[in-house]
Order: structure tokens, then C-alpha cells, then sequence
């Protein structure tokens, strides 16, 4: 079966290397020669534990291969999928800029069945546009090609974005036609052998699925950021109310936890997204819309526990654990780090910076505005305060003598909530937790 995915950012490029780890011959696109350049080279362009093998292993067994042009593979192959950007616009709604580019160029140049499939995250009706772009296209050229649309949304966590393609929990698609969903199932059948989860369903339900899960987890972090705000202001501690709750069988524990706020590529854009919807038409979505709120005011909070502690800012040494807006990747989009940098550095502060991975994508995005240390403890040398942004493991049991011996000012701040107050206290330090 011969495939071709169009963009080889996060989503495209794990989706080709683990189509073609199954043995599918895939073929990855992207307008942007210096992308497409490396990944020739044998250099993969993004961060994703375990992808610089897979890559490597199925383009070297001629499975799995990058060009510029769309063009030269749509005679040959069967699906083309659709996984370029879909950025916010100011207000919220998402650029389609890029997906109904893809559209045209598939309508300008198909000359057999081939089905277009959205792998982007879209808003509903997005199918309808992707649709008319094709046959707008069709018609200029005077030709009647059969082709279909289809929507099949990821479902990816960034650190663990290939066990979540090999082994998914749920595979959704929406298309329009017995055969589409027939060949779909037959591109997915090497994935649900022994676990058989694909749902097929109308495309708007598709589309609207990938912004109503994603909502969903946005919904339960700010819920708890709410709850945890609240137990700093009553005297009680979010971890029992979260253990006490998530016990429930109706609730669950997961996307429980309180800290600093939600940020990556997924969850805000698709947040505001649900929300632009809603008022295109005609309806507030009163609790998305307070979701990203409470999200946004979230990433103020660990500065505020600096001022209530250090007071004026001025001059004082900060050092930061953590840059990514989560462990195991360097994504650094609409992380909570970004937002602690510009408010430190607004107020004065001088501010010394560690992440296992995420440094240069922080350099490019904030500059000399910090300082950029090599190992984990230089950040915390002469600092008035060590705050911890994203839970790496390496930064789960530090060595708090030698934290103690180097500090200027014994005060962590702990935006993720992993470290024991106790414990803390035993080796002479202040702990100042979310919700604790």
C-alpha cells in the first residue's frame, strides 16, 4: 500500500515512520527544502524519543521517503494525508491557510480515486472547505476524477507520540463512503490486531471528537488549578482532594494534577479554537471559554508565591527548572516558562535557566534574555529562589545538601507539585507548592 503524508512536522513525520515501520511505503512532503534537506540527510528535525531510529530504519529499507513536490507520488498512491499546521489566528480561530493548499494541489493534479484525509486538527466543517477546494480545482481542469474526503484526528502525546500510534487506544475516522472506510481500515488493520478500536463515523462527529477530547483534559487541569488556588487560600492540600476524588469510579484520577498551567501545541490552540466555533455559531462556550482563563492566570501563579516571599524582584537571582511545557520533548508552545521568563525579566530579575533539551529552542524564542546554564545545579548557584516548571525525571530527587550549600536563599517553589514539604523542611529550606 503506498501512502503519502503532507508536512513533516510532530504529527506527520511519526505518522510516515510508523506507517512504513508496518510495512506501508510512505512518502513524506513539506514545501520547506531546509526540513526536507535534513531529513535526506539523515537528520530529524524535531525531538521524539526513539523517532531518529525509526526514521532511520525504514528509510534505509527504502520504506520511507521525503520530497518536496507532491506531485511526483499522487499517480501511485491511494490516501495522501493532510497534516500541515493549522496555527491560531488573533482571534482564536484556526488558520486553514495551509490544509485547503494541500486541497488544491490535490485537485490540481489527481487523476485517479484517491482519498484526502485531514490528519490536522481542524474545526468542524472543515471537510466541507477541504471538499470544495478539490472540486473547485477539478472543474478548472475540466475533468471529472472520483476522489473522497475523509478526517482521521491524532491522538498524540509528545514523549510518547510512537507507543501512541503503535498501539492506540482509539483510531477515529470519519468518511463519507463504504469504500473510503474500507481502504481506511485496511491502512490501520496492521495497528488493531490484537485490539480492534477503530470508529467509524460522519466526518463533522470526527472533527469535532479531536476538540472535545482535548477540551476535556483542558477542562480537568484549570478545574484543578481552580480547586488548588482555593486550597492555598482555605489551608488545604489539593493532593488529598485529588487522591479523594479520583478515587471516585465516575472521575478518575487522570489529568488530575494541579501546577502551573497547560501549554504545547494541542491543548490552548485547541481551546480557543472550541470557542471560536461556538461564537461562529451563535453559541458561548461558557465553560471552555473559563477553562483558558484559569489557564492563563495559572501561569502567573509561581511568580506571584516569588514576590510573596522575596518581595521586590529587583536584582534578585531566579534559577528555573525546566523550559519545555512538558517532560520528554523541547515543544516550548504556549509553555508556562515563557510567560515565568517575560514576568521575571519585566520585574528585574535575574534569571539562570536548565532543561535537558529545550535550551536552544528557548534561546531562539526569549534570546540573551536569561541565562543559559549547562548543568542543573549552575543554574541554582547564588539563586534567591529555584523554581521547578517541568517535571524531568533528573529533576525528581536533586541533591538537596548541595542545593543548600550553593543557594543564596533557601526557597523552592514547585510548579508541578512533586516534592515532599516534609522533607524539605528537614533540610532547612521553604517549600512553596500549588494548592499545598
Amino acid at each position: 500500500m503506498n501512502i503519502s503524508i503532507v508536512g513533516t512536522g510532530y504529527v506527520g513525520l511519526v505518522s510516515g515512520a510508523c506507517f512504513a515501520e508496518m510495512g506501508i511505503d510512505v512518502t513524506c512532503v513539506d514545501i520547506d527544502e531546509k526540513k526536507i534537506g535534513r531529513l535526506l540527510a539523515g537528520e530529524v528535525p524535531i525531538y521524539e524519543p526513539g523517532l531518529d531510529e525509526l526514521v532511520k530504519r525504514n528509510v534505509e529499507a527504502g520504506r520511507l521517503h521525503f520530497t518536496t513536490d507532491l506531485t511526483t507520488c499522487l499517480d501511485r498512491v491511494e490516501v495522501v494525508f493532510s497534516a500541515v499546521g493549522t496555527p491560531p489566528d488573533e482571534d482564536g480561530s484556526a488558520d486553514l491557510r495551509y490544509v485547503l493548499e494541500v486541497a488544491r494541489t490535490f485537485g490540481r493534479y489527481i487523476n485517479k480515486y484517491t482519498i484526502l484525509v485531514t490528519k490536522s486538527t481542524v474545526p468542524v466543517g472543515t471537510a466541507r472547505k477541504v471538499k470544495a477546494a478539490i472540486e473547485e480545482e477539478l472543474a478548472k481542469r475540466g475533468v471529472e476524477i472520483p476522489f473522497e474526503v475523509a478526517s482521521n484526528p491524532e491522538f498524540l502525546k509528545e514523549g510518547a507520540a510512537i507507543k501512541d500510534f503503535m498501539s492506540p487506544d482509539r483510531i477515529v475516522i470519519g468518511t463519507e463512503s463504504e469504500r473510503a472506510q474500507q481502504v481506511m481500515k485496511r491502512l490501520y488493520r496492521p495497528f488493531q490486531i490484537n485490539n480492534y478500536r477503530i470508529y467509524f463515523m460522519d466526518i463533522p462527529s470526527a472533527e469535532m471528537t479531536k476538540y472535545a477530547a482535548n477540551a476535556m483534559l483542558a477542562t480537568r487541569i484549570s478545574f484543578m488549578n481552580d480547586i488548588a488556588n482555593l486550597c492555598d487560600r482555605v489551608g488545604a492540600d489539593v493532593d488529598m482532594v485529588r487522591k479523594g476524588i479520583g478515587a471516585d469510579a465516575r472521575i478518575g484520577s487522570k489529568f488530575l494534577y494541579a501546577g502551573c498551567g497547560y501549554g504545547g501545541s494541542c491543548f490552548p490552540k485547541d481551546v480557543k479554537a472550541l470557542a471560536r466555533t461556538g461564537r461562529e455559531h451563535g453559541y458561548t462556550m461558557g465553560v471552555i471559554e473559563a477553562v483558558e482563563a484559569v489557564n492563563e492566570r495559572q501561569k502567573e501563579v509561581v511568580v506571584e508565591k516569588l514576590v510573596a516571599e522575596l518581595g521586590d524582584l529587583r536584582g534578585r537571582t531566579i534559577a528555573l527548572w525546566g523550559l519545555a511545557f512538558k517532560p520528554e520533548t523541547d515543544d516550548m508552545r504556549e509553555a508556562p516558562a515563557l510567560v515565568v521568563i517575560d514576568r521575571l525579566v519585566r520585574a528585574g530579575a535575574v534569571v539562570k535557566v536548565f532543561d535537558p533539551v529545550a535550551m536552544e529552542e528557548c534561546r531562539r524564542r526569549v534570546g540573551d534574555a536569561v541565562t543559559y546554564c549547562r548543568e542543573m545545579y549552575d543554574a541554582a548557584v547564588d539563586a534567591d529562589a529555584l523554581v521547578l516548571l517541568t517535571e524531568w525525571k533528573q529533576f525528581r530527587v536533586p541533591s538537596w545538601s548541595l542545593l543548600r550549600r550553593v543557594m543564596r536563599n533557601p526557597l523552592i517553589v514547585d510548579g508541578r507539585n512533586i516534592y515532599d514539604k516534609a522533607e524539605l523542611a528537614a533540610e532547612g529550606f521553604v517549600y512553596k507548592a500549588i494548592g499545598k
